[in-house]
């Protein structure tokens, strides 16, 4: 391992850096995402059946127990959900607008080491390769020795820039499909939490249980 960072020069530096950096940020953010992910459908059915009994309390503790991104944003929606829909809706939104940041924390590191690794490797290929040149011109083709290490040196670098940047954009795009995931299921949910208080046919029971258990 060290023998092969000697060889690929200075620029391998760097390039274990980014490694070490974009297998953490994964593990990271994977065991993030998997550990805030809830059963978002059981989730919403509990606050149903909380809104049901007219106390928004209940819901609102029920928020505040689970935790989450989901349930801080429907926690911010509930708790102005007395003011009505236009304020609900701005109250969600600027929950998400707090808690969509966190989930994506990291991430634009991933993919930006993704892009450079196999740059970093290239830059890698051109300065070994100006070191074979250089030796050429200076010695003649005869000094095979010193030749073959500038071009060892141009095919580690690039080779450890792609060994990098593909399980990098894999690791991404893992991540980023994971994100995208948890947002859609925030934006149904408060537009599921929005439909029970305001278009469900029982609707205004709902609002007026909420209002009452509130007042309780």
């Amino acid at each position: 391992m060290f023998e092969l960072i000697s060889k690929g020069g200075i620029l391998m530096v760097p390039l274990i850096v980014c490694s070490i950096i974009a297998v953490a940020i994964f593990i990271e953010r994977f065991q993030n995402l998997k550990r805030t992910r809830i059963d978002s459908r059981k989730f919403m059915e509990q606050l149903r059946e909380d809104l049901g009994k007219g106390n928004a309390n209940l819901a609102i503790f029920t928020c505040e127990k689970t935790k989450g991104p989901l349930a801080n944003v429907l926690l911010a929606g509930l708790k102005a959900s007395h003011l009505g829909k236009v304020e609900m809706e701005s109250a969600m939104k600027e929950a998400g607008f707090e808690e969509i940041p966190a989930i994506e924390k990291h991430v634009s590191i991933l993919a930006t080491i993704a892009n450079i690794s196999p740059l970093l490797g290239l830059l890698g290929t051109v300065t070994g390769m100006i070191r074979a040149f250089s030796v050429i011109q200076q010695k003649g083709i005869g000094q095979a020795a010193e030749l073959a290490g500038g071009i060892s040196q141009a095919l580690i670098t690039t080779a450890t820039g792609l060994t990098i940047a593909i399980p990098a954009l894999v690791m991404y795009n893992m991540i980023s499909s994971k994100i995208d995931a948890q947002i859609s299921e925030i934006e149904r949910c408060s537009l599921e939490l929005i439909n029970i208080l305001y278009h469900s046919e029982d609707s205004q029971g709902y609002r007026d249980r909420v209002a009452s258990g509130r007042k309780a």
